[in-house]
């Protein structure tokens, strides 16, 4: 795959499916996008759940959760009922990452275990 170093051309160099793997990390590729949607992997979360176990300000997150709705990643529910409460949770959409983040859960298993390995192995 030929990535250019700058914006221009960019589409002419690469191949569909080189750009939709690209675009697909470009959409989803902030920090926090990531981490809100990896935390909501096994339940959905109040926003303040996500606040402290992700870490974001909550500018930062309500940010990031309107563009995760907006991307029909995540949704949100409201719970009207005193005390009132909004929760979140993957769509359908969503939850279809969740065997990517496996697989780069595994990845990156792997590879730390390696360069450890490499570390150890110089020394």
């Amino acid at each position: 795959m030929s990535v250019p170093t700058d914006d221009s051309g960019a589409d002419e160099t690469l191949s569909e499916e080189e750009r939709r793997v690209v675009d697909s990390i470009s959409n989803l590729g902030s920090q926090w996008r990531l981490l809100v949607l990896y935390d909501l992997q096994n339940s959905e979360k109040r926003f303040n759940e996500l606040k402290r176990s992700t870490g974001a300000s909550s500018r930062t997150l309500s940010r990031v959760l309107d563009d995760l709705q907006e991307m029909g990643h995540v949704e949100r529910r409201l719970e009207e009922d005193a005390p009132v409460a909004t929760y979140y949770s993957l769509t359908a959409k969503g939850e279809s990452l969740c065997p990517v983040f496996d697989e780069l859960e595994k990845w990156s298993k792997k590879w730390e275990a390696d360069s450890a390995a490499d570390v150890n192995s110089s020394e």
